[in-house]
């Protein structure tokens, strides 16, 4: 494809609105909301987002990660090592924002706010439902750390057998976070590029305020 042929590729949104008057006085609500029609909509993996973290040197590092819990008045649950780079950047710095895309329904959600580990009892619950490979490759992993193909199998197969027959511990440097917002903000596609953008934000009463934005 040619820079013509890409400079000319759009589309022409038209498959909803986003009004004042529709949507819930609460943000983590209204994405619940959004979510389950996500979900009734059968998008692959509607929990996908992409995070962005910020790194040692102060530029943004970004990867896509699955949500695993909305936690009403809360925020948003994820998992993963906290040894890997975006454990560590989280660690040293936990301002983060996350970007979910619902392309077939002509929508995306956009999110600002900081970070914090959950608690481990939270985290053990989490841990022991998952699938019993998951839970060797969470130990198998050094997540973000250099290795060959062969090698990671190697440690999986090594793991596996040291627990055969035995239950599987969470380790320690494995474990749930919960992005805690400051700001969503809504985008809902329209005709003509007059698109939806409704943000709500945290006020100094710690009360959610909405406010339309030009798209």
């Amino acid at each position: 494809m040619n820079r013509e042929d890409l400079g000319h590729l759009r589309e022409d949104y038209n498959k909803g609105e986003l009004l004042e008057t529709n949507v819930h006085p609460n943000p983590i609500q209204q994405f619940q909301n959004w979510f389950d029609e996500a979900v009734k909509s059968e998008i692959k993996e509607p929990n996908a987002f992409c995070l962005s973290t910020i790194n040692k040197t102060g530029g943004i590092s970004s990867r896509i990660v699955l949500l695993k819990e909305i936690r009403e008045n809360e925020g948003f649950i994820f998992y993963t090592n906290y040894n890997s780079d975006k454990g560590i950047e989280m660690s040293n710095n936990p301002n983060i924002a996350a970007n979910f895309l619902w392309l077939p329904l002509e929508r995306q959600v956009r999110i600002e706010g900081h970070v914090s580990k959950i608690s481990p009892t939270d985290s053990d619950a989490y841990f022991n439902a998952r699938p019993r490979g998951s839970q060797i490759g969470a130990i198998a992993s050094d997540q973000s750390k250099e290795t060959t193909r062969e090698d990671l199998e190697l440690k999986y197969k090594e793991i596996e057998a040291l627990y055969q027959g035995k239950d599987i511990r969470r380790p320690n440097h494995w474990g749930g976070i919960i992005i805690i917002p400051k700001m969503i903000e809504f985008w809902q596609g329209r005709s003509s590029r007059l698109h939806d953008r409704l943000r709500y934000e945290l006020d100094s009463t710690n009360n959610w305020t909405i406010k339309r934005l030009s798209p």
